[in-house]
């Protein structure tokens, strides 16, 4: 109803002023279908699913799937949308900063996992949680950082970690804000490792990356650059009760051509060409250049390749097409937006210094992975290029693992339990280290997980967990947004198309073609509105479980009203089947089945309350009774 009211309204603009039509505005917006971001498939953001592991609970099933299941960290991300849209960005930034140690850097260049889970993907478009971060952090970052003072120490034990990538910078600042003493030693120059060396400035600033690294310095962690990276676990553990290997991925990407590997110097590593070009000047690449490979640094090499002087023409190279890309949507539209050509569907084989030769491919049926593999074709194609770059996924040095006698697996990476502690004791390893190339913020996530089990030994973790309090909603309010197609707004302002999932959910009744999940009031729950499933009206059409936020089935999991005995017998839902008045058929969540009568206590808190609401305001969901005269 609410969309059907904007809809309305918005034609009533438009008819109220009605002058005849305008012929060359008609002809102009035909010209700009084909090229309008709208009208292409990339406009639907490239996900496979909104699900997110959660299984589905009986009550009280509400969830932000952006924040619990999508964001690593489990930032309270309605949180700061909501205060940031309302121009508190002190309050808001204090919410980001609680579980994130890089703000800026993640208001920049944050994966954005939450993305795949927000609710917007089935209504319009994601919210830009990453611009909305970006503003409050713009707008209160430099006065938290000064407001910041090193907590009192809490223990005699000290932790080194190696590495002041964002992992190892992470695991400092929540050790240190809670009360240990903390040194990194980190091999290079300075901090953030590969989003200071290695990602390009024109994504992000030197600025933005020393403005995070304050915050470190002002908790009082204290930095050791330029150190031996030859690390030695046995002499750390003689200073420092626990140790947090934090090292990143600095391995070359295997070679992108099976053959013609011998033209060394025609054909250079993603991470030695971005070290190159933004330490060093740049590299002499000719004018021709390829990139291999489709995920985000080999959007980086091509349009650095495209900035380097002397270059005519750089085009990635991909075996897949555009939607496969593993790259965000982001930056594959930013390279679109420089008029970077990508050519598709095609596998380098070998190259000779100045020919690329590569076969024709098709995709393939998908794969257990979720992605489609390639069939080549045997049809093949010449191009031309100076420079060649492979750029198919760096690697982990994994060589100081077996020096420092930690247990690896297949991959050379450490073996780690749980908390990351690997097989020698009070040692962990997180981030690319224990993961391979990743994201910034697994890299964060990584350090609480470590950080929490460290606390924990130490007897420190009492408010690790102890978050600000929630930002109150008005229901009615965030009922009446849910309706309405609200275009990208980005800046701080985006955060007023949150859909507030934390407070309603109620997506299976809104997607439900036969209105078979139904939201009712019911007191005494933290979510004043229960779902209730009526099994007389599914046809079991799975709609709600592909939309449900949860990794389960709304028709299957959620209390249910059935009105035939064969529905009832059919089915193996926890539920009621009302026989006479005040007496239920009931099927428990343990799947036992008994009779049930009014004022008897056997049945589970949250059916009950399910049960009297129904029978005091929503009677009529229970048809007439079995056996009664129809």
């Amino acid at each position: 109803m609410t969309r059907l009211q904007q809809l309305s309204s918005m034609a009533a603009e438009v008819m109220t002023d009605y002058q005849g039509i305008d012929v060359d505005r008609l002809a102009a917006l035909v010209d700009s279908v084909l090229s309008d971001e709208r009208y292409h498939k990339r406009y639907r953001e490239k996900i496979r699913s909104r699900k997110t592991d959660s299984p589905l609970p009986l009550t009280d099933c509400y969830k932000a799937p952006c924040e619990d299941g999508g964001c690593p960290i489990q930032q309270r991300i309605p949180e700061y949308l909501k205060l940031t849209a309302a121009g508190e960005l002190t309050k808001a930034f204090d919410v980001i900063a609680f579980d994130n140690t890089a703000p800026t850097i993640l208001g920049v260049l944050c994966s954005e996992p939450c993305r795949d889970h927000c609710t917007r993907l089935d209504i319009d478009q994601a919210i830009d949680m990453r611009a909305v971060k970006l503003a409050a952090a713009d707008g209160a970052q430099d006065a938290f950082v000064e407001a910041t003072a090193p907590p009192a120490l809490l223990t005699d034990a000290k932790a080194a970690i190696i590495g002041a990538g964002p992992a190892g910078i992470a695991a400092a600042m929540f050790l240190r804000r809670n009360g240990m003493d903390v040194d990194v030693f980190e091999k290079l120059e300075g901090p953030y490792g590969i989003v200071k060396y290695i990602i390009p400035g024109f994504r992000i600033t030197r600025e933005q990356i020393e403005r995070d690294y304050q915050l470190a310095v002002h908790l009082g962690v204290r930095f050791h650059f330029s150190c031996d990276p030859d690390y030695s676990v046995e002499e750390l553990k003689k200073t420092f009760a626990h140790v947090i290997i934090a090292t990143g991925s600095w391995g070359r990407s295997p070679s992108p051509v099976r053959e013609g590997t011998d033209k060394t110097d025609k054909i250079l590593d993603a991470l030695d060409f971005l070290w190159q070009a933004n330490n060093e000047g740049g590299a002499t690449v000719g004018k021709r250049v390829a990139v291999i490979g489709a995920g985000d640094v080999a959007m980086d090499c091509v349009r650095t390749a495209q900035r380097t002087e002397g270059v005519d023409e750089a085009v990635i190279v991909y075996r897949r097409t555009e939607p496969h890309m593993p790259a965000t949507q982001h930056e594959v539209n930013l390279v679109r937006a420089e008029g970077l050509t990508m050519h598709e569907l095609l596998a380098p084989i070998s190259y000779d210094g100045t020919t690329l030769h590569c076969e024709e491919m098709t995709l393939s049926d998908e794969g257990a992975s979720g992605r489609r593999s390639v069939v080549g074709l045997g049809t093949f194609v010449d191009l031309p290029f100076d420079t060649v770059i492979g750029a198919t996924g760096a690697t982990v040095e994994t060589g100081p693992y077996a020096r420092n006698g930690l247990a690896q697996n297949a991959r050379g990476l450490a073996e780690v339990d749980a908390s990351f502690q690997s097989s020698v004791d009070d040692v962990y390893v997180i981030g690319d280290g224990r993961l391979g190339p990743s994201t910034i913020v697994h890299a964060v996530a990584d350090a609480k997980t470590a950080v929490r089990a460290i606390l924990a030994r130490e007897h420190l973790l009492v408010d690790y967990d102890a978050r600000p309090a929630k930002v109150e909603r008005e229901q009615r309010e965030v009922h009446a947004r849910r309706g309405l197609l609200i275009a990208a707004i980005n800046g701080k302002a985006e955060g007023d198309r949150c859909l507030s999932c934390d407070v309603i959910c109620e997506v299976c009744t809104e997607v439900c073609p036969n209105r078979a999940n139904v939201a009712i009031t019911v007191p005494g729950f933290a979510d004043p509105r229960q779902i209730v499933h009526l099994d007389g009206l599914c046809n079991e059409c799975g709609n709600c479980g592909t939309f449900c936020p949860h990794a389960g089935l709304p028709y299957k999991d959620k209390i249910t009203i059935f009105w035939t005995r064969e529905g009832f017998d059919d089915s193996t839902n926890a539920g009621f089947l009302p026989v006479t008045a005040g007496t239920y058929l009931t099927r428990m969540p343990d799947g036992s089945v008994r009779e049930h009568r009014a004022g008897q206590a056997d049945l589970p808190e949250g059916m009950s309350a399910v049960l009297a609401a129904i029978e005091k305001d929503y009677a009529f969901m229970f048809g007439a009774p079995v056996g009664a005269p129809s």
